[in-house]
């Protein structure tokens, strides 16, 4: 299992990277409906230019790579971008080299929200629902197998909570994670640009927090 890396003062085993908190609040967008702040951030990311979001991609390609988290044997899960999200192409490009084993999400039922993560294996051939390629389901494991897993989002606030496109398939996925106290396996690892965080956001009871992030600026790590 990948070790957690310690709480973000002391920088823990990434001396060498730039790792800082995220802002301290000084505005809640709690007030803000939950769609609405979701249009806002989704407009903030787009805004960006080509050149932006290919400069941030390549500085958390770099970040992660400084990390022990695409050791060499571990099954990785990463989820395929589409958008404007963050381009996962070069992480996985780069777990493979490095002999991961990459798992990519595959929604399994529509009408329960539910995804389970398969195999990459080659091209992917499917696309599902939501416009999103997919890899076949020839080898599905259970999310607990998984040593990390790289999640996209809209926004994240200072305390870890994401706030995703409001379809609740990752909250689904890793509801467990909500009742266990010291096993949190895998580690989930927020993917973004810097202009997705934000100061607070309301934690909902069906929410999972995220573990770090990681933007062009550096890892942030939430203590729990």
């Amino acid at each position: 299992m990948v070790p957690l890396v310690a709480p973000v003062e002391s920088n823990g085993s990434y001396r060498h990277l730039r790792v800082t908190p995220l802002n301290s609040p000084s505005r809640s967008a709690a007030p803000l409906a939950r769609t609405a702040l979701r249009r806002q951030l989704r407009s903030r990311r787009t805004e960006l230019t080509a050149a932006q979001r290919a400069a941030a991609v390549r500085a958390i390609t770099a970040h992660v790579a400084g990390t022990h988290w695409l050791r060499g044997g571990l099954r990785i899960g990463l989820y395929v971008s589409v958008g404007s999200e963050v381009d996962t192409a070069p992480l996985r490009r780069l777990a493979l080299r490095r002999g991961c084993r990459v798992y990519l999400p595959r929604i399994a039922d529509y009408r329960q929200h539910r995804m389970v993560f398969a195999r990459e294996q080659g091209a992917l051939t499917s696309i599902n629902r939501h416009g999103i390629p997919e890899p076949d389901a020839a080898e599905t494991w259970p999310v607990r197998v998984l040593s990390v897993v790289f999640v996209p989002l809209l926004g994240v606030d200072s305390h870890g909570t994401r706030l995703g496109s409001g379809a609740g398939y990752y909250d689904r996925l890793f509801a467990y994670r909500r009742h266990r106290q010291s096993w949190h396996r895998p580690l989930l690892i927020g993917l973004a640009y810097a202009c997705q965080r934000v100061p607070t956001l309301d934690r909902h009871g069906h929410d999972v927090p995220l573990d770090a992030l990681v933007t062009e600026q550096g890892i942030s790590v939430f203590g729990r």
